[in-house]
């Protein structure tokens, strides 16, 4: 079968490819055309155009590039009818996707499956009545978007489990490099190590790892290290990185995490990332218009948190310094409470297990696989 997926960012590109890997496995005829990047690229099949074309950030850069998103939507709107596949998978990047949605199931007979579902939970719930319309099956990775979509909006979903969870045992399997060599190969000192994940689009890194560094360099007894995001070219990072002591490492955030004693985290997919690893951390979220986005986040966004890890627990685990509680200081007298021997950092871990038991062990690109090829053929 034909399969066309489009993803928007460096996380859809390494969720997508586990996906098409596991298709591959049900449905060995398969065949691939995407929007994505270089892991679904080695996968197999035809890149169409690469995820760095597609992502845009924050109002201005989004208003400033609207010619080309209109453009890159209706060349793939064209791109979908002329090749003609047996099933469109949309990965998250809500924006675009609901818009290619909404244009498939109106002009086409092509069914829509959505893996790794848009978090209207969190933002823009109005969002459900063209998830309603348009998507024809929907794939969740968070256990606690099950009784969102089932129960308050009786739009039924399939849960298949977690894969950032899959990938950090993946890759926890397969590791074997002790901190010593790792750090040896990085030219890394010998020093426990604070962990900076700044983001993976260029304006997250440019509004909080300033402040990261100027928070963490008071723990002169840690060396801090920035884990270089895919898609952002080195040399972005050299402004913000020079004369401060910060090492980097590229594409080797779950090595760093691995051998990581705590971390500053902006909101993500990095903050799951950083709790399966078992690293205490900090999220750090910083905002324009930060009063307001205080006054929307407690009146206008319909969720308790920003982070992952805590909102898969439903408790505040970690500490989340999001709009006016982002600051240096408040960075760096939370940090300096989870550090090894601090008591913070013992009221995290078990919030972590709480955790790694909600998101279960179901290998959650297998369990789609095998659903939408199954669905697919009757």
């Amino acid at each position: 079968m034909k399969y066309y997926l489009i993803v928007g960012e460096a996380s859809g590109d390494l969720h997508a490819s586990h996906l098409m890997k596991a298709l591959k496995e049900e449905d060995p005829q398969a065949e691939f055309r995407f929007f994505g990047g270089d892991l679904m690229a080695a996968q197999g099949g035809e890149l169409v155009k690469h995820y760095r074309e597609l992502a845009y950030m924050g109002f201005i850069p989004v208003l400033l590039h609207l010619p080309t998103i209109f453009k890159n939507m209706s060349f793939c709107k064209k791109d979908i009818t002329s090749w003609n596949p047996d099933v469109v998978i949309l990965v998250d990047y809500p924006g675009f996707n609901l818009s290619i949605a909404k244009y498939v199931h109106k002009h086409t007979q092509i069914p829509v499956y959505y893996y790794i579902s848009p978090k209207i939970w969190a933002w823009k719930e109005y969002r459900i009545k063209s998830i309603k319309r348009d998507v024809n099956e929907l794939f969740s990775i968070l256990p606690f978007e099950v009784p969102f979509f089932e129960q308050k909006h009786h739009y039924p979903i399939h849960y298949v489990g977690n894969p950032t969870a899959d990938e950090v045992r993946l890759f926890q399997h397969s590791y074997q490099e002790n901190k010593e060599q790792f750090c040896s190969r990085n030219k890394l000192s010998a020093k426990p190590i604070i962990a900076l994940l700044a983001g993976s689009r260029r304006q997250e890194i440019k509004d909080n790892l300033p402040a990261m560094i100027e928070a963490a360099k008071e723990f002169t007894a840690y060396q801090m290290v920035l884990a270089g995001a895919p898609g952002i070219e080195p040399s972005y990072y050299e402004p913000y990185l020079r004369d401060t002591g910060v090492q980097m490492v590229n594409n080797e955030t779950y090595a760093l995490l691995t051998h990581a004693d705590a971390a500053l985290v902006t909101s993500g997919t990095a903050t799951l990332e950083t709790a399966l690893f078992d690293v205490p951390q900090v999220v750090c979220y910083k905002t324009p218009v930060p009063h307001l986005i205080r006054f929307a986040y407690n009146h206008v966004i319909k969720c308790k948190y920003i982070s992952l890890v805590n909102l898969v627990a439903d408790e505040e685990v970690v500490q989340e310094l999001l709009a006016d509680r982002f600051s240096v200081r408040n960075i760096r007298e939370e940090l300096s409470m989870i550090l090894p021997g601090q008591q913070g950092r013992t009221e995290i871990m078990s919030g972590y297990r709480k955790v790694h038991k909600l998101l279960g062990t179901a290998v959650a690109p297998v369990n789609a696989a095998r659903l939408m090829v199954e669905m697919l053929k009757h």
